[in-house]
């Protein structure tokens, strides 16, 4: 087993929902987390994270989305420094020291934002400036709903890649 793991699993579940929180950002996620230890394996761990998040509410979902800066930005409405520092990085390619793609980027992330009501969540990881403004556009065609799915797709995504993180296995 994961020395890391082995160590969550002997926390109380306060600690344990804290100290998974980051890799997240919902707070139901969490605990919900901490209440299924122990956990014997990373894939064990991985598994319960999707069977979690995919049984929690929009009010959940929303927590976690808030927990992320604006593609381009460094500050978040509700973020741990973990969360933010995995963030930067998980966005390192969308930073862009061009004025007119910091201009794009914001005015999708505005466009977004003013029809959807909450910021575009994507799994910026590995993906270019450019890559990540067409996802924006495309997605703009989508429902309420369907975009709700979606965005909740890639909180899942991005969840996954912090828990590899978190273990040490990326």
């Amino acid at each position: 087993m994961n020395s890391i793991l082995d160590r969550w699993n002997s926390l109380d579940t306060e600690a344990a929902a804290r100290e998974v929180l980051p890799c997240c950002g919902s707070h139901a996620w969490a605990a919900g987390l901490a209440a299924r230890r122990p956990v014997a394996t990373a894939e064990q761990l991985y598994e319960e994270s999707d069977w979690i998040w995919a049984s929690l509410p929009e009010s959940a979902w929303r927590e976690a989305f808030d927990s992320h800066p604006r593609i381009g930005q460094q500050h978040a409405h509700a973020a741990t420094a973990k969360s933010l520092a995995w963030s930067s990085e998980e966005q390192r390619a969308a930073v862009s020291p061009d004025e007119a793609v910091k201009l794009a980027l914001a005015e999708a992330n505005r466009q977004y934002e003013e029809k959807f009501g909450r910021i575009f969540i994507v799994c910026a990881s590995g993906r270019s400036v450019a890559e990540i403004l067409a996802i924006c556009k495309s997605r703009m065609n989508n429902t309420p709903a369907a975009e709700m799915l979606e965005a909740a797709e890639q909180q899942r995504q991005i969840t996954q890649l912090r828990l590899r993180r978190w273990l040490g296995v990326n």
